[in-house]
């Protein structure tokens, strides 16, 4: 027997709880991988709590989650492109990476570089791979200027960074605990909350030329406002303000695989090009607690569970 999370029905934290299962066994093209982290993203809550349904239907009872980092103990049949004894990053496409043994297709893995933690490389694929797609899809050039909403959090802290690398310069929405961090990473932090059109406006040096929005709550309006073109605007989270304006909601890469961002993520990770900021690690025991600190938005960088 092995520990999952699971829930059998919509609600809040809750509703989760660590079960007893049986031990999977990896059908043909899947590995078997003991977790070693699993990061947490606000889209799970959203699944938990029903807001999804009509997009994502749901079956009881359902695992949780997506990230994984871990070691491969177990190969199925064709899946030879992995070894018992690998360490691998990667991702679950059944809810299921919460727990401490996973089933995961060889083709959604890639290897842990060795100087890349646990951690990190436990919670990239979802936040790395939406960050990076959002870059991508506001086509940035050099020497042009982007707003990032949220620029602390799971996805923000990474998508300005990889604006940054895009030669754009980036403002970055956020509290005053966090701009020491966005500014030791090249970034102009404006302070979010009544006023930000005025300073966003006086922190740009030339116009604003897009918008990558990761918070929601009227960022797509703002932007709007500050006369960013339709076609720049990628939303990442407020799904109604993009239906009504017609914004784009672009969260992954365009023409790639997940799988070989995910690789390209963890190799500037791992030559100090890239970083994952950690706000906290729970063991799997306590992922209602890890979901109640997700779920005030507050948090810088990313939360993981450790089995």
């Amino acid at each position: 027997m092995t520990k999952a999370v699971r829930y059998d029905e919509f609600g809040g934290v809750d509703v989760l709880r660590i079960d007893e299962v049986e031990r999977p066994a990896p059908a043909a093209g899947q590995v078997l991988v003991q977790v070693r982290a699993a990061g947490i993203n606000p889209g799970e809550a959203a699944l938990r709590s029903g807001a999804m349904t009509h997009i994502f239907p749901s079956t009881f009872p359902s695992g949780q989650g997506s990230d994984l980092a871990g070691v491969v103990v177990e190969i199925g049949a064709g899946a030879d492109r992995c070894s018992v004894g690998d360490e691998v990053i990667g991702f679950s496409e059944l809810r299921a990476s919460q727990a401490e043994l996973v089933l995961v297709d060889v083709d959604n893995l890639t290897p842990k570089p060795k100087n890349v933690s646990w951690e990190v490389a436990g919670s990239l694929y979802i936040a790395g791979v939406t960050a990076w797609g959002a870059v991508h899809s506001v086509q940035l050039e050099k020497s042009e200027t982007v707003v990032v909403s949220g620029a602390a959090g799971g996805v923000g802290s990474l998508a300005v960074q990889l604006a940054r690398r895009a030669g754009a310069t980036v403002i970055g929405l956020a509290s005053e605990g966090n701009h020491d961090w966005l500014r030791s990473h090249g970034v102009l932090p404006v302070a979010y909350g009544d006023g930000v059109a005025d300073r966003i406006k006086a922190a740009a040096p030339n116009d604003i030329h897009a918008f990558i929005d990761a918070y929601g709550h009227g960022y797509v309006e703002l932007a709007l406002a500050l006369g960013v073109a339709i076609e720049r605007i990628d939303t990442l989270i407020d799904f109604a303000a993009a239906a009504k304006y017609g914004v784009k909601t672009e969260p992954r890469p365009n023409g790639r695989r997940g799988v070989e961002v995910l690789a390209e993520l963890a190799g500037l990770i791992a030559d100090g090009n890239l970083e994952v900021p950690i706000a906290n690690v729970y063991p799997l025991t306590q992922v209602r607690q890890a979901y109640t600190e997700l779920e005030r938005r507050h948090t810088h960088g990313k939360i993981v569970l450790r089995p």
